[in-house]
């Protein structure tokens, strides 16, 4: 019966030998699934960062461009007031000097007819004498 029992101790021992290799097995399969799940993680969150830096880089590169491009707008705007008062100045000083032409056209012409006249008046005269 010793004998009996001491097989049936060996069996079971042996059942449960297997069942906790199987289960160690299971478990180390498990760990090693786990593990990829882990590092394909890792590698998913390390490429994300890397593009958000990425995109973090452009974004300030964009926004000093819109700044120096801001400042650029600027500047033109200045530059064409500049020009827009200078062109007035301009229209200004232009219509004040056709006005002055006009008033020295009307004063030869006046001169002219004053001349005509003095030279008729004076041709006259010589003929009376």
């Amino acid at each position: 019966m010793e004998e009996s029992l001491r097989n049936r101790l060996i069996l079971i021992s042996a059942i449960l030998n297997i069942l906790l290799l199987l289960v160690a097995v299971g478990s180390c399969g498990n760990a090693l699934q786990q593990k990829k799940l882990k590092e394909k993680e890792m590698y998913n969150r390390l490429t994300i960062e890397e593009k958000a830096d990425k995109y973090a880089r452009e974004g300030a590169s964009f926004e000093e461009k819109l700044k120096n491009t801001e400042e650029a707008l600027q500047k033109e705007k200045a530059d064409g007031e500049a020009t827009k008062k200078a062109l007035v100045q301009e229209q200004l000083v232009n219509q004040s000097l056709k006005n002055e032409l006009e008033k020295i056209s009307k004063l030869k012409e006046a001169l002219e007819e004053d001349l005509k006249h003095a030279l008729i008046s004076a041709k006259e005269g010589k003929s009376k004498k």
